[in-house]
Parts: structure tokens; sequence; C-alpha cells
């Protein structure tokens, strides 16, 4: 990313301001979240056997080895969760080759933060393969970094993807603004220190200190991000 602004996340006489912007992918700057239950329900299907729908919001958000346990264990389905993991990112990555639709908002968003030259991360529980084939549409110009799930030994919920994310951007993860679609991808957040604003796909998210909700990613742009974290700085939730 390149800009002749100034930076935005400086410090500042009204005190320590947004430092760098993390972003989830799938469901959050991606409508992929339905590509990847079909991708599942395809390859369950193959093996025989139907998914839940109920089980949608169980495995939605979470790393790969959770989701493809919990479906293996819910199914009895007769393959391994290595085996299944590597079935489901090829299918889901087929889907990607037809085409990637953008959450409304998030181009523009991206665009902004480049623009002001703000440090930011795209930071996924899906593996390499994924991102690297999602950053064709989203722009790998758009981001200072990128970390995938498989990259690290505990992904969501842990918070280690955001705590690697900030370390390596240098910021402060409690001057760091996350966007965040899941239940899974907000306690890493929180427990990483960042201040979060959800934006729910496809389980609903609860508004809770520290934490702000919204319907709709075209609500956030880089005002509305530096006010969360220069409100937390100041005391106020």
């Amino acid at each position: 990313m390149t800009s002749s602004s100034p930076a935005i996340g400086t410090l500042t006489a009204e005190g320590s301001s947004l430092q760098a912007v993390l972003l989830d992918m799938d469901g959050t700057l991606v409508d992929t979240e339905g590509f990847w239950w079909d991708a599942e329900s395809e390859a369950f299907a193959e093996l025989g056997h139907v998914l839940k729908d109920e089980w949608r919001e169980v495995v939605v958000g979470g790393p790969m080895t959770r989701s493809a346990g919990f479906l293996i264990e819910a199914t009895r389905a007769d393959i391994t969760i290595e085996e299944l993991t590597v079935l489901l990112n090829e299918k889901f990555v087929e889907r990607l080759r037809r085409g990637v639709p953008l959450v409304p908002g998030a181009r523009r968003l991206l665009a902004e933060l480049s623009l002001h030259g703000v440090p930011t991360a795209l930071v996924s529980a899906s593996h390499r393969t994924v991102v690297d084939e999602m950053l064709v549409s989203l722009g790998r110009e758009n981001f200072d970094l990128t970390v995938a799930g498989d990259e690290l030994t505990r992904t969501k919920p842990h918070p280690d993807p955001y705590l690697t994310a900030a370390q390596r951007l240098g910021a402060d993860p409690a001057r760091c603004a996350v966007v965040e679609d899941t239940v899974t991808g907000v306690a890493s957040a929180e427990a990483a220190g960042c201040r979060v604003v959800a934006v729910p796909s496809v389980a609903p998210i609860e508004a809770a200190e520290g934490r702000t909700v919204v319907e709709s990613l075209e609500e956030v742009n880089l005002a509305f991000l530096r006010s969360m974290v220069l409100m937390a700085h100041q005391g106020v939730s």
C-alpha cells in the first residue's frame, strides 16, 4: 500500500489513535460463507450423508479442522479430518474461480484505508491456498499483511491470529480495530485485546462492552474505526 497522505495511525494531541485495521475475510469482505456450506454439503453428499441446516451455525467462522471434525462426528462419515480438509478446500476453490462477490461496502472501505495509508491486514482462518485465491478479487495491494489459518499452531477463536497480525505490523493490539462477522472471529479478536466491530453474516452476534455491532459493512468507515479506538482509550464503552 502506498499513499502520499499522512498515516492515520499516529499519536495525536487527543491521545493514541488507530494504529492498524485487521479484517476477517469470509463473510466479512467476501460473501462466501454460503460457498463453504455448499462445499461441505456437496462433499458429504458424495459420502452418502445429508447435512442438517442447524449445523451451519456451528461450523461458520471456525478453523477447518474444527468444522471438519464436528461434521465427521455428527454424520459418522468414513473419512479422516485430513482427507476432508483437502476435499473441502478443493471444492471451495472451485467455486471461487467462478467469481467471488464482495460484500457491499468492502471495496469502498479497502480503498479508503489504502488512500490514507492505514496499516491493514487480512486475518483469516482459511488456508493459504484459499486466501491467495481470494486476493485476486480483493486486491493483494490493499493489504500490508495476510495471515492464513494453516500458518499458525492455533487459529480462531484463539487470539494468536490477531496478535500475530498486530505484532507483524508493529501495532498495539489495543489500538487495532478488527472487523469480523462471526462469534468465533469476535472471540479471537477480543481475546487479543482489539477493539471489534461485528457485522454478523450467518449467526447473530450480541453487542457487548468493547464491541460494536452493525447491520452492514456499509456503516463502517475510517472515521467510525478511529472513533472506536479513541473511545476505548478515553474509557468509553
